[in-house]
């Protein structure tokens, strides 16, 4: 097991999940609140499987910046890179559950404190010992954390590290679908590690079938695409292994911060296979497959459970599912 460090940067905010689903937002009596944002979420889901994860975002200071600050903390995430401002309030998000647990969102982020973060807050000391830098596509718009990522990916680079990137589509949060895939397309040759679900292909790829699609993204210099499907599984492909496998059958209760919890557990996974920039093309099959029935149960286990972080299993409770 690699004891590098993963380091992701972008939002972290407040999901104010429903107290039922299967209804909308009028009839919701009470939501609850979980500290949330796909960035932090797998950084929380690299460190409770006992990896090492650094955390980079811009919080509120105000109470909901602070929750957010100690439950990252709680959950063995390195915080001490967390900058706090009086600019901004911390994003909320509240959030609807359908029946089946899929989601709709109402944000609180016009603007949020992480929108405010700077490339000059960004640390170099941050990188040291790095496996994987990881972002999504949320702070990629036009505000000063945009650049931040860039300054974060270019001392990824000076480490040489592993980019990955979760584009992660809020298509509410953009004025126009253009300006989204403008920002996407820009970063995707950045990136090494592509985690993208069947709902995001089309709009991303031109295309809905990931066999044509995949050769696109390879030519823009990704060197490995995770391919999520929710309940029906997940698939990993390189220029020259791929493997699928199936979802576990569980009964969602939650599937907030589930896409996170793959591409956070697949992550833990690489790093423990010690795969890193100048092996990941020469990845197994068998690796590969591992690697994603690693990910499907980690999946399972969370969606059984409301929230994101709270629902992140343990490696031994991952470990005992599958022996079950």
């Amino acid at each position: 097991m690699s004891n590098k460090r993963l380091v992701s940067i972008g939002e972290a905010l407040i999901d104010f999940i429903p107290s039922r689903k299967g209804c909308d937002f009028d009839d919701v009596d009470s939501f609850f609140p979980a500290v949330g944002g796909a960035p932090a979420n797998v950084c929380a889901a690299f460190s409770k499987l006992g990896g090492s994860s650094v955390f980079l975002t811009q919080l509120g200071d105000d109470p909901f910046g602070h929750k957010i600050e100690r439950v990252l903390d709680k959950a063995g995430i390195d915080t001490s890179h967390i900058s706090f401002t009086g600019e901004a309030n911390t994003a909320l998000a509240f959030v609807s559950l359908a029946a089946d647990g899929n989601r709709t969102f109402s944000f609180y982020r016009k603007p949020s404190a992480d929108m405010l973060y700077t490339a000059e807050q960004v640390e170099k000391s941050a990188f040291e010992d790095l496996f994987a830098l990881h972002f999504g596509s949320v702070s990629l718009g036009d505000f000063p954390m945009k650049d931040a990522h860039s300054r974060a990916i270019e001392y990824a680079r000076e480490k040489g590290a592993l980019v990955s990137f979760d584009p992660n589509l809020r298509f509410m949060l953009w004025d126009s679908k253009v300006a989204l895939k403008k920002a996407v397309l820009e970063f995707i040759p950045k990136t090494d590690i592509l985690k993208i679900s069947d709902d995001e292909l089309e709009f991303i790829a031109d295309t809905g079938d990931i066999e044509k699609a995949l050769p696109v993204l390879f030519g823009k210099g990704v060197k490995l695409v995770l391919y999520t499907c929710g309940k029906d599984g997940m698939s990993a492909f390189t220029g020259k292994a791929r493997a699928v496998v199936s979802a576990p059958k569980v009964e969602a209760v939650d599937t907030t911060g589930a896409g996170d919890a793959s591409i956070g557990s697949f992550l833990w996974k690489l790093n423990d296979f010690n795969i890193g920039i100048e092996n990941i093309g020469d990845i197994s099959e068998d690796m590969l497959r591992e690697a994603l029935e690693f990910s499907a149960v980690f999946c399972a286990i969370s969606v059984q459970h409301k929230g994101a972080i709270p629902s992140y299993p343990t490696l031994e409770q991952v470990k005992q599912y599958k022996t079950k």
